[in-house]
C-alpha cells in the first residue's frame, strides 16, 4: 500500500518514462458522490490552492498534491503502475485537484476518515450501483480532456489522423496539427477555411466560386475534406455545393503530406479531418448569438446530456441559423444547420452511436472579379461581374450514419462505421475569362440541378501484442467509398458586351441553350495494414500498405471509363531520446482514385498520384504545454488537374508532374498560464511543374511556378487571460496572417500580390449563478487592408475580405 501524508512519503520505486504508451485503459468519467463526506482539516473548509504538476507519472502526481494541500493519501502500489497523469496547473480546493489528476486514468478515491484518502480503481459499469448520484460541479481547467466542453487547451497530446489509431503527436512520424475548439471559439470560426489557416503551409483556395470549401495544402489544390475520418466530398457532382458549417466541430485535424493508405482517395497535400462532437456523460448546455458586419447573424445551440440515469442512452444536439449579407453587391445567405446524435453504451465494452446532419443552403455564389493583363482588374471591391437574376446555389444535405465499436479485451477493439449523404441543389451561375483592356468581358451561364449520392462503408481491427522486446499496435482495415453524381438541366451560353467598367446587368434572365446530362459514378474498395512499433531504446516504427481497385463509370456513355488497381506503401522512423524532444522521417506515397474532371473530348483524366519524403523533429518543452514541429519534406505529384482559360464546361488536362519542397515550422501551446499562442511558417522556394506535354505537343506549363503557392506563409495568434482574481475572465487576443506573391494560374500569365492581415479579440467570462457567461469582440483585417484570397486557376480572383467585426453573448451551463 503507498502511503503519502503531508511532506513525508515513502519511496516510489522507479518511476515508468513518461513517453511510453498508457498501460491501463482510459475508462468512462468518474462516478464521485456530492454528499461524500468532505475532505477534513484544510481541505474541508474549500481553501484555495495553486497547483503545478508537471505531467507524468500518477505516483508523482500524487506526491505533490499531498505536499501541496496538506493531505494524507493512501493506495495499492499496483494499481498506479503505469498510470501516467496528464498534470494540473491552476487553483483548485484539495479534492477539485485530485478530481483533475485522476480524470481517465481508471482511478477513483474516497474518503476514509479525517484527511484520509484512499485511491482506487473505478468499478466497471456491472459493478456501479444503478441509481445515479448528483453531479458534482468541478471549477477550475480540465487540463487534457478534449471532449470537456470547458477544456481551453490549444495544444492537444494526442491525435487519430495521423495513424488512425489515438497516438500521441510526439510519436508519430509524420507532421500533424490540431486546431481545438478553444481556438474555433477565440477567433469565432464559423467556417473550416478559417480554422486551417492556423497550420503552416495551408493556405486558402478559390473553389466553385466560394460555395465550397478549398484550400491549398503544401503547394497543392485541395477541394476535400474529412468528417471522422469518413471522406466528404464538398462538391456535387463536379458542380456547385457549399462549406460545410462548424456548429458540431469539436477540433479540426491536419495531416501533412499523403494519406491515402489510411483514408482512400485523398490530395497529396494533406488531410483536413474534421471530428465532430459526440454524447457526455456530464449534462451541458449553450446558446450563443452572433452578429455581425454587413448583416451577419448567427445563433448556435449545442446540448448533451444522459437519456437514461444509467448512462446507457446519451444524446447530443447540435443546431444553428445563420443569416447575412456581404460588402459584395447582389450577395447574401441563408442556412440552417441541425445535427443530432444519439449513442449507446450496451456494455462496458460495446458501444453504437447514430447520427444525423441536415443543412439547407441558400448562397448566392460569387466569382470574384477578373484579371487583365498579367494584374486583378482595378474595380471597387463590391463591384459584382456575376448576374443577380441568374445566381443562385440553393439546396439540401443530408448525412446519415451509424457506427458501434467492441472490444474483446484491453488488447482487441473491432470498429465499424457506415455513412451515407445525400446532396442535391438548384445551381445558376457563370464563368470567364479575362477582360480586355477597355473592361469588355465575354460571360458564359452554366445552369443546372446537380446531386449525389454517397456511401461509405469501413471495418478496422485494432490490436496490441508483443513480440519479445518489441511492442505492437496492429490496424488492419478495409473500407468501400461510391459517389454517385448526375447533373441535370443543364443550360447554357454566352452573353458579350459587359464592361466590368461600368457593369449594366440584365432585366431579364438570360436566353440559354439545352445542354447534354451528365452522370458519373466512382467507386473504390481498400484494404490497408499498419503496424506501429515501439522499439528498444525510445525508437518508435511505423509501417503500412494499402491495396486501392477503383473504378469510374460514365452514365450517360453507359462505359466504363477507367478502372486502376494501385499499391500505396508508407514507413516512418521516430527516436524520442529524451521526453522533450522527437526525431523522426518517413516515406508515404499517395493514389488520387479515378476523376470525375474530364478532357475536353470528353474522357477522364488519369488518375493521380504522389509520393513523399520528409524528415524534420519536435519538441514539448514547459511541462508538455508547448509543442513545436520543424519539417522539411519533398513531394511529388503526377496527373494533376489544370484548367483550360475559357472553357465554358470547367473542362481540363492533366499535368505530367509538379513537385513541392519546403520547411515548415508549427508551435502551439501554453507558455505560462493562461498565455496561449500560435505561430506558424512555410517556407516554399520550389514549387514547380516539371514535366508536361500541352494538346499541341509542346512543353506546356513545365518549368511554371504551381498556382496559389506562395514561396513565403505564416499565421500568428496570441491570447491572454488575466490569472489574478480581480481581472479573472478577461481575455485579449491579437493574430496575423501573411502570404507572399501567388501565381494565379498554371501558366503563370497572372500575379496576385502578397499581403498581410491583423486580427484582434476581447473577451469576459463571468459567473451567474451556476451559468457561465462570455461577452466577445473580435476584429478581422483590422487595418482593412485590400489582398486577393485566391483565385480557381482561371479569371476568377476571389476578393479579401475587408475590416469586419463580430460580437457573440454565450451562456453555457
Amino acid at each position: 500500500m503507498r502511503h503519502i501524508k503531508n511532506h513525508n512519503y515513502l519511496d516510489l520505486g522507479k518511476l515508468v518514462r513518461y513517453d511510453q504508451p498508457y498501460a491501463l485503459k482510459t475508462v468512462a468519467l468518474l462516478c464521485i458522490l456530492a454528499n461524500s463526506p468532505v475532505f477534513a482539516d484544510s481541505a474541508g473548509n474549500g481553501e484555495i490552492y495553486e497547483f503545478n504538476i508537471s505531467a507524468g507519472d500518477i505516483s508523482t502526481a500524487l506526491n505533490k498534491l499531498a505536499e501541496t494541500a496538506n493531505v494524507e493519501l493512501s493506495y495499492p502500489a499496483a494499481i498506479a503502475s503505469d498510470v501516467k497523469s496528464n498534470g494540473l496547473k491552476g487553483s483548485y480546493t484539495a479534492e477539485q485537484a485530485l478530481q483533475q489528476l485522476l480524470k481517465g486514468s481508471g482511478l477513483s478515491y474516497r474518503v476514509s476518515g479525517g484527511n484520509s484518502i484512499t485511491v482506487e480503481k473505478v468499478p466497471t459499469l456491472k459493478e456501479r450501483d444503478a441509481t445515479a448520484m448528483p453531479a458534482v460541479q468541478v471549477v477550475g481547467k480540465a487540463v487534457y480532456d478534449s471532449t470537456d466542453p470547458y477544456n481551453s487547451d490549444y495544444r492537444l497530446p494526442n491525435a487519430t489522423t495521423g495513424t488512425k489509431t489515438d497516438t500521441p503527436i510526439m510519436e508519430t512520424p509524420f507532421s500533424v496539427q490540431v486546431v481545438t475548439k478553444q481556438v474555433l471559439q477565440d477567433q469565432q470560426v464559423t467556417r473550416i477555411d478559417k480554422a486551417v489557416q492556423n497550420v503552416s503551409g495551408v493556405t486558402l483556395g478559390a473553389i466553385n466560386q466560394g460555395a465550397t470549401d478549398g484550400y491549398q495544402i503544401r503547394g497543392f489544390q485541395n477541394n476535400i475534406t474529412y468528417r471522422d475520418g469518413v471522406l466528404i466530398p464538398t462538391i456535387v457532382g463536379g458542380s456547385a455545393g457549399t462549406k460545410r458549417d462548424t456548429t458540431n466541430i469539436e477540433r479540426v485535424e491536419v495531416l501533412k503530406g499523403p494519406g491515402s493508405i489510411l483514408f482512400g482517395r485523398a490530395e497529396p497535400g494533406g488531410i483536413v479531418n474534421i471530428v465532430t462532437k459526440q454524447p457526455l456523460t456530464t449534462p451541458y448546455y449553450a446558446l450563443q448569438q452572433q452578429f455581425g458586419s454587413y448583416d451577419f447573424y448567427r445563433t448556435t445551440l449545442d446540448a448533451t446530456a444522459p437519456i437514461t440515469k444509467d448512462d446507457t442512452l446519451l444524446y447530443r444536439l447540435n443546431m444553428s441559423y445563420e443569416n447575412a449579407g456581404s460588402f459584395r453587391d447582389f450577395i447574401e445567405g441563408e442556412r440552417v444547420f441541425v445535427a443530432p446524435v444519439v449513442r449507446w453504451n450496451i456494455s462496458e465494452r460495446t458501444q453504437a452511436t447514430l447520427e444525423l446532419e441536415y443543412q439547407h443552403y441558400n448562397d448566392q455564389p460569387d466569382p470574384g472579379i477578373t484579371r487583365i493583363g498579367n494584374r486583378p482588374a482595378n474595380v471597387p471591391l463590391d463591384t459584382a461581374l456575376h448576374e443577380p437574376l441568374n445566381n443562385k446555389n440553393v439546396g439540401d444535405r443530408v448525412l446519415v450514419g451509424f457506427n458501434w465499436s467492441h472490444e474483446f479485451n484491453d488488447s482487441w477493439k473491432l470498429t465499424h462505421r457506415f455513412t451515407s449523404e445525400f446532396m442535391e441543389n438548384e445551381s445558376k451561375t457563370l464563368n470567364f475569362g479575362a477582360a480586355n483592356a477597355n473592361g469588355l468581358l465575354t460571360r458564359n451561364f452554366n445552369n443546372a440541378t446537380p446531386a449525389s449520392q454517397r456511401y461509405f462503408t469501413s471495418l478496422n481491427l485494432i490490436g496490441n501484442i508483443s513480440t519479445g522486446a518489441l511492442k505492437h499496435k496492429l490496424l488492419w482495415g478495409y473500407d468501400y467509398f461510391v459517389i454517385d453524381d448526375q447533373i441535370t438541366n443543364r443550360y447554357g451560353g454566352s452573353v458579350s458586351g459587359f464592361n466590368i467598367f461600368n457593369p449594366v446587368y440584365l432585366t431579364a434572365s438570360p436566353a440559354l441553350t439545352k445542354r447534354d446530362d451528365q452522370g458519373y459514378t466512382q467507386s473504390w474498395h481498400g484494404l490497408y495494414f499498419q503496424d506501429q512499433i515501439e522499439l528498444p531504446y525510445h525508437f518508435h516504427a511505423l509501417g503500412g500498405l494499402r491495396y486501392d481497385n477503383a473504378e469510374g463509370i460514365n452514365n450517360i456513355l453507359g462505359r466504363v471509363t477507367e478502372s486502376v488497381d494501385h499499391i500505396s506503401p508508407r514507413g516512418g522512423l521516430l527516436w524520442q531520446p529524451v521526453n522533450w524532444l522527437s526525431l523522426y522521417g518517413s516515406y508515404t506515397e499517395n493514389f488520387g482514385g479515378t476523376n470525375s474532371l474530364f478532357n475536353t473530348d470528353g474522357t477522364s483524366l488519369p488518375p493521380e498520384s504522389a509520393q513523399q519524403w520528409e524528415t524534420g523533429f519536435k519538441t514539448e518543452f514547459w511541462d508538455g504545454r508547448l509543442r513545436t514541429t520543424v519539417s522539411y519534406f519533398e513531394l511529388t505529384k503526377q496527373n494533376l488537374f489544370t484548367a483550360i482559360p475559357g472553357d465554358p464546361n470547367g473542362n481540363g488536362r492533366a499535368i505530367g508532374e509538379a513537385i513541392s519542397k519546403g520547411i515548415e515550422f508549427d508551435t502551439t501551446g501554453e507558455i505560462i498560464p493562461g498565455w496561449n499562442v500560435i505561430a506558424t511558417y512555410a517556407y516554399t522556394p520550389f514549387a514547380k511543374i516539371t514535366k508536361d506535354v500541352d494538346p499541341t505537343g509542346g512543353i506546356g506549363n513545365q518549368g511554371n511556378r504551381l498556382f496559389l503557392a506562395p514561396k513565403h506563409s505564416g499565421s500568428f495568434w496570441s491570447t491572454y487571460e488575466f490569472q489574478t482574481s480581480a481581472l479573472r475572465g478577461l481575455k485579449f487576443g491579437a493574430g496575423a496572417i501573411a502570404q507572399g506573391q501567388k501565381e494565379g494560374n498554371a501558366g503563370n500569365t497572372y500575379e496576385l500580390p502578397g499581403f498581410v492581415t491583423a486580427n484582434l479579440m476581447a473577451s469576459y467570462q463571468m459567473k451567474v449563478g451556476n451559468t457561465k457567461v462570455t461577452t466577445q469582440f473580435n476584429v478581422d483585417n483590422l487595418l482593412d487592408k485590400n489582398y486577393y484570397a485566391g483565385t480557381n486557376s482561371g479569371s476568377f480572383i476571389t476578393i479579401g475580405t475587408p475590416r469586419t467585426f463580430m460580437g457573440s453573448v454565450r451562456v453555457e451551463f
